[in-house]
């Protein structure tokens, strides 16, 4: 069995789980999540816990196991707690700000770039270099956030660019210099 996919999922007292024709809906109080699971593969609901089965030990099975109990947890989080990532801005000048619901950062170019965000996402900006990315979705909110870490990558001289909070730059030496 695998470890990830035999371990129950704990289901919180205000989040509702259905299970029609191989698709979960998960709804909470922060919003509703849908997942279209493997024919393969089935969640029984017992006792407040949502537990993920396989039929066989063959090799698709057993990724597919593990895979749909990560999902669906992740749904299950994502609609009673939520999910961010923070980012950092790092260099001189560079700061972001909102504007509606769109958010403005001047990195170092002619121009701030802009970025409307997807559905379901929102942006957060506690300080002009700080910028924190939420919603219920735990892909998009991934996503989201590289796709702004991709606007301008932390450089490995100076460090300069957008970073993950707590993410480390590997540093290069710069010129040798001299003789």
């Amino acid at each position: 069995m695998s470890r990830i996919g035999r371990k129950p999922i704990t289901r919180p007292d205000n989040v509702k789980v259905t299970i029609e024709d191989n698709i979960v809906t998960v709804e909470g109080p922060k919003g509703v999540l849908t997942q279209q699971i493997p024919h393969d593969i089935s969640i029984e609901i017992n006792d407040g816990q949502l537990q993920v089965s396989r039929p066989s030990d063959a090799a698709n099975h057993r990724a597919l196991h593990g895979l749909t109990r990560a999902l669906v947890a992740n749904m299950v989080q994502g609609v009673s707690q939520g999910f961010e990532k923070k980012l950092e801005l790092v260099g001189v000048g560079y700061r972001a700000q909102l504007q509606a619901n769109k958010l403005l950062i001047n990195i170092g170019f002619s121009h701030p770039v802009e970025v409307e965000p997807p559905q379901g996402i929102e942006f957060e900006v506690p300080a002009p270099t700080k910028i924190t990315v939420k919603g219920i979705d735990k892909q998009l909110v991934g996503n989201t956030a590289a796709h702004i870490r991709a606007i301008r990558k932390p450089e490995p001289y100076k460090g300069k660019g957008i970073k993950y909070e707590g993410e480390f730059i590997r540093r290069k030496a710069g010129k040798a210099g001299g003789k």
